[in-house]
């Protein structure tokens, strides 16, 4: 086969660089499914990996992106065979082993899954890890109880996740309120759905053991004193599903919410869900999700700008999602 493109990271002496280099197929990760791939999306952990942060990276030259969208140029696995349209989050692709920021990948074939009858790969990676886990959160929110008409919270709203997290429950029937810190969002978040904008949570918020009783469930992209925060105004045996870390890993809360209003915590993990939701996750979002929305959160690039963006998604300036057309 001939070469292909790669964005590719090396690290000189702890300092982590980039380059878009010709790579051959030598070079690719063992696996049984080639992909030659169209789409990939800019997340927040590949904002990290590309400057060199977290430690998510150990072995060097690397290929970030955790997630893909494409077809099947070869195959030995008899699930999968060329021609087929695949869609990849999670495993760690991206970390451990080569992603998507490359015009083509190689994995085991039960990373994969068939992209959905209506969905495009450039539609499935405008979803992409942040709207795959958003759609878990809410199959989570709702398998504990929540019913059409809820008064539901979703923090980070200007992001990726947020923004289709809001989507998704306006579809649903639910009264959204959108936090976010960026107050020229609310046009945006209202087109997504959002019947209320309300400022975020301010990070070193002084958080009560328990504080007006406000939602019947929230989706939380934050952590840290946000997700402390709801857990003290969730209604009684409501449940927020916690999806995120960009606010901290240290939870302030007490457990006075759980005794008193019997709430739920929610931990949302999409790298490792299992087949059977993971597939059902599409399925849904090629029944639920309005895809005009989709499209009025999406920006698109070439594979060239990738590295000029990691620190403004770091630093929470991009809105909704950025897909990547790794084929320019």
């Amino acid at each position: 086969m001939p070469n292909f493109r790669a964005l590719v990271l090396h690290d000189d002496s702890g300092r982590v660089a980039s380059a878009i280099e010709d790579v051959d197929d030598s070079r690719l990760p063992p696996g049984d499914v080639t992909v030659a791939v169209e789409y990939s999306t800019l997340n927040y952990k590949d904002g990290m990996i590309l400057r060199g942060l977290g430690r998510l990276v150990r072995t060097y030259p690397h290929v970030p992106g955790i997630d893909f969208a494409g077809t099947v140029e070869r195959s030995e696995s008899p699930d999968y065979k060329p021609g087929d349209k695949v869609v990849l989050t999670g495993w760690r692709v991206g970390e451990t082993q080569w992603g998507g920021f490359s015009e083509r990948a190689r994995v085991r074939a039960d990373y994969l899954v068939p992209l959905p009858e209506g969905l495009s790969a450039r539609q499935a990676m405008a979803i992409g890890t942040a709207g795959f886990t958003a759609m878990l959160a809410v199959t989570a929110l709702e398998n504990r109880g929540l019913r059409a008409g809820a008064d539901v919270l979703v923090t980070g709203a200007g992001g990726g996740l947020g923004g289709v997290a809001v989507a998704l429950m306006a579809k649903l029937g639910h009264k959204v309120s959108a936090s976010t810190g960026r107050s020229q969002l609310r046009d945006y978040l209202e087109g997504l759905g959002a019947a209320v904008v309300v400022d975020r949570i301010p990070a070193d918020a002084a958080v009560r053991p328990l504080d007006r009783e406000t939602w019947d469930g929230a989706v939380d992209a934050v952590g840290g004193a946000t997700l402390a925060t709801i857990l003290s105004q969730l209604k009684y045996g409501a449940s927020v599903a916690a999806c995120g870390l960009a606010g901290g890993s240290d939870l302030t809360a007490t457990v006075i919410p759980f005794l008193l209003r019997g709430v739920n915590l929610l931990g949302i993990d999409s790298v490792m869900c299992p087949q059977e939701p993971r597939f059902e996750a599409w399925r849904r979002f090629a029944r639920d999700l309005p895809l005009d929305k989709l499209e009025a959160m999406t920006d698109e690039v070439p594979l060239s700008r990738v590295a000029e963006l990691a620190p403004r998604i770091l630093a929470g300036a991009l809105r909704g999602r950025t897909v990547i057309d790794v084929r320019r």
